[in-house]
């Protein structure tokens, strides 16, 4: 099984899942300011990774879990599903994929916090703002993940399956 997390840029609520996800944050316990800026990637890539596959580790069942941003396009997931379905059929490959977005776990102050430190550069600002409102869905995020491990889990017939992950908003 592959696990890819995406949201829009690919460097906050996604690493922050892929740490949750490989074990690398200690679960249902508040995260400091620390524990934050070390995840790897979080709020380390730019506007050039976009549409980057990230690999993060494997996580205890040896599945690699990867994270990508998609900035604004709504059709990077579809294209990448349709690709897998493509080499699935061509290759016989036989992994199931699943894509989870973490989008619905953003919180507004987030969002800002994105926008001034990766965006405008403004890290004094932007940071702070990072920091307070993962503090804020980090436990969110940790649900998020553990239940797209649970359905990667689940017997299903489809090779390739995309969580919205709708009900997981802030």
């Amino acid at each position: 099984m592959i696990y890819i997390y995406n949201d829009f840029a690919g460097t906050h609520t996604t690493s922050i899942a892929a740490a949750y996800h490989l074990n690398k944050l200690p679960p249902n316990l508040p995260l400091s300011k620390e524990d934050i800026l070390q995840i790897p990637y979080f709020n380390e890539l730019t506007t050039k990774d976009a549409g980057k596959l990230i690999f993060h580790g494997t996580d205890e069942d040896d599945n690699p879990v990867y994270t990508i941003g998609r900035r604004s396009s709504k059709i990077v997931v579809p294209a990448l599903k349709e690709m897998c379905l493509l080499l699935f059929e061509l290759c016989d490959f036989e992994e199931k994929i699943i894509f989870s977005n973490t989008s619905p776990t953003v919180p507004f102050m987030m969002s800002i916090g994105g926008l001034l430190s990766r965006g405008l550069g403004i890290d004094s600002l932007g940071v702070p703002l990072l920091v307070k409102g993962t503090q804020k869905c980090h436990s969110l995020i940790q649900e998020l993940v553990e239940e797209t491990k649970r359905i990667g889990a689940e017997e299903q017939s489809e090779k390739v399956v995309v969580l919205e992950n709708k009900d997981f908003h802030i």
